[in-house]
Order: C-alpha cells, then sequence, then structure tokens
C-alpha cells in the first residue's frame, strides 16, 4: 500500500459512506482476516500518546491519518527515546501524576519496563485475538516485528559461508560490523544474556570485538556491509530492505542463524495506562488493515495481525527459527549495560 494511498483514503474513512459494523460483528466472524478502520469506532475525545522515536516519521505519518478520519478527536504527543519514556512514565507513576495515557514503543524492553511496574492495563480478549498466537501478551499489543538478521556482502561471501550459530560468529575469520551503542542491538544481548547466561555473552563480546568495526546505528552497518568495509554485520531486517529497495543492485543480503538470539524477533508496541475505552479502542487501529499494511509496505516492519501481506524480500516467520523469549523480559538492560562495559564494548 503507497504512503498516499493509506494516508488519503484513511482519512477519509468513516466521513462518507455506510455507518461502520458494530465491533463485535467486525471481529466475530474469523478473527483471521485484518479488520478494517471502517467497521471501527470513531474516536472522540482527548488522549495524551508517549511515542518513542522511531522509523523515520512513518509513525507520525500513521498518527496523522487517525487524526484526520476521526475530527473529533484530539491526540497531544510527547515524543523521545523509548527508555527515556519508559522511565519517565514509572517516575510520574511513583509522584502519584498520569500524564499519558498510552505508550507506543519502539523496543519490547521499554514496555516490559512498564508492564513490570504494573501500570499497564489489561487488553480485551478481542483486540489480542487478532495478533498471531506467540505474539500475545495480556496487558501490551505488539505492533509491528523486527528480526536480528546478519546482513552480508554478497560479492565477498555466498550463504552457506556464514555460521547458523551466532555463537559460532565469534570464532569464525569474518569481518563485522556492528553498533553496540544501538538500542536494538543491546536487546540482542539482552536476549543472548537470557539464553546463553552472562559468562558464554562476555566472552563472545571479547572475541567479536576483536574483529568489529564500530558504527554510530544499525543503518550504518548495513551500508558499510554494501561497500565491502566488513563482510557481515548485526543489524534489525529492515534496514537491509529499505538499502535494497533504493538500490536493487546493492551486494547484499541477509542470512540467519537458528534458535538463539541472532534471529531474535523483537517488537514494537503499545499499552494503555488507563481503563478508558478511547484508549482501547485508539489502540485498535494500530492493529487494522490499513495500519499494518502501511508499515509493512513502507518501514519494511513485519504485521503481526494474522492476514497482513509480509514486506518482499523476507521469509516469513514460519520459515525461519527464532528463540522462544517472552519479549517483556528485555526490559532490564542495566545488567547488559555493565556487562558490556565491564568488557570494553562500551
Amino acid at each position: 500500500m503507497k504512503r498516499r494511498t493509506f494516508i488519503q483514503g484513511l482519512a477519509a474513512l468513516g466521513v462518507v459512506g455506510a455507518m461502520p459494523l458494530p465491533l463485535s460483528r467486525a471481529l466475530a466472524a474469523d478473527i483471521a482476516n485484518p479488520v478494517s478502520v471502517d467497521n471501527l469506532p470513531k474516536l472522540k475525545g482527548d488522549l495524551t500518546l508517549y511515542l518513542g522515536r522511531g522509523e523515520g516519521g512513518l509513525y507520525e505519518n500513521v498518527l496523522q491519518a487517525i487524526q484526520k478520519k476521526n475530527p473529533d478527536f484530539n491526540l497531544a504527543i510527547r515524543r523521545g527515546p523509548t527508555a527515556a519514556l519508559a522511565n519517565t512514565i514509572v517516575a510520574e507513576a511513583k509522584a502519584g501524576v498520569r500524564r499519558a495515557d498510552l505508550f507506543w514503543a519502539v523496543d519490547s524492553g521499554a514496555i516490559g519496563l512498564v508492564t513490570d511496574a504494573g501500570l499497564a492495563k489489561p487488553l480485551p480478549s478481542d483486540l489480542s485475538a487478532q495478533l498471531q498466537p506467540q505474539f500475545r501478551y495480556d496487558q501490551w499489543a505488539p505492533v509491528t516485528g523486527r528480526i536480528r538478521t546478519l546482513p552480508y556482502n554478497t560479492s565477498r561471501l555466498t550463504k552457506d559461508q556464514i555460521p547458523t550459530s551466532i555463537m559460532d560468529i565469534a570464532d569464525s575469520d569474518l569481518s563485522i560490523g556492528w553498533a553496540p551503542a544501538y538500542a536494538s542491538f543491546q536487546s540482542f544481548v539482552t536476549a543472548m544474556r537470557i539464553l546463553e547466561g552472562d559468562d558464554k555473552t562476555a566472552k563472545w563480546l571479547k572475541k567479536v570485538k576483536k574483529r568489529a568495526k564500530t558504527y554510530a546505528g544499525e543503518l550504518g552497518v548495513v551500508m558499510a556491509v554494501e561497500r565491502g568495509e566488513v563482510d557481515i554485520g548485526f543489524a534489525n531486517h529492515y534496514y537491509t530492505l529499505r538499502l535494497k529497495s533504493g538500490k536493487p543492485d546493492a551486494k547484499l543480503d541477509l542470512a540467519f542463524t537458528e534458535q538463539d538470539a541472532g534471529c531474535l524477533v523483537n517488537a514494537s508496541g503499545i499499552l494503555t495506562l488507563n481503563d478508558d475505552p478511547l484508549a482501547t479502542n485508539f489502540m485498535r487501529y494500530l492493529l487494522s488493515e490499513e495500519v499494518q499494511g502501511y508499515l509493512a509496505c513502507e518501514a519494511y516492519e513485519i504485521p503481526l495481525v494474522n492476514g497482513i501481506t509480509q514486506p518482499q524480500g523476507l521469509p516469513s516467520l514460519s520459515d525461519i527459527s527464532p528463540p522462544k523469549v517472552d519479549l517483556t523480559q528485555l526490559a532490564d538492560l542495566r545488567p547488559t549495560i555493565n556487562l558490556m562495559r565491564n568488557n570494553g564494548v562500551l
């Protein structure tokens, strides 16, 4: 779905034409079919959303379109780094203040910080049922997914030369690009700690550091791989797909490890901090057919609602082997940061 089509179409829905179906009817027939915005309740009233920065303004496009579709809806937005906003929500709650009604985070670790503090409200069952079974949580809704991958330079390597174990990467002779200060990388290391333990993770970091070149962000990692500065990199999948969409002949492809942190499927997500049905109904728009399709097409993120087409150039989730990790366990980054600092990575 093209950006202009999405924004114009979403803004127009509900302004003319038939009245929306009752939500229960829209969801009851077949949960495998995504729900269109024209079957969702109109939004009326005021909400405040804390929005983690991300996706180059594409989330902002979604929010603007939702507001255009609902002229009686006023959405105040506070923007900032996801982790900082999560800490702010917790601090405000301790002070007896609630300024946010909703929190849309670009990383599930920040979601976990808020849910662990007991601040998120339970989701209605019909909302969580729209999500693929492995992404159903009681207190938050994953919006889109992202896979940890190994982008590699196709002029320097073939896929069968790349280990399928992230732990074996440390013992290979491959040159590596990484961005250890990047939040997604730190969530990946946290997953490694959960799966492998601190000792193995520390040894892995030390070995990789000897052959790794550091970049400010994971887009920089992917660009360096394509230029041939390094053989492979560690990055979320969409950076490679976005680069290839603008440069189809890029010397770049994706490899995946199996059942370890190197193939972690993380997610952006949203939760509500109050019991107002308006907040819950706003969340429904983010899981709608139009929004999910737009983010898959424009951001190359993975739709987590049933029945939405995956981004081109990416295998389906059923064809890869991610580890089984409760994404909210990624919330406690402090031990990870300490481990990385103690081993000279940060």
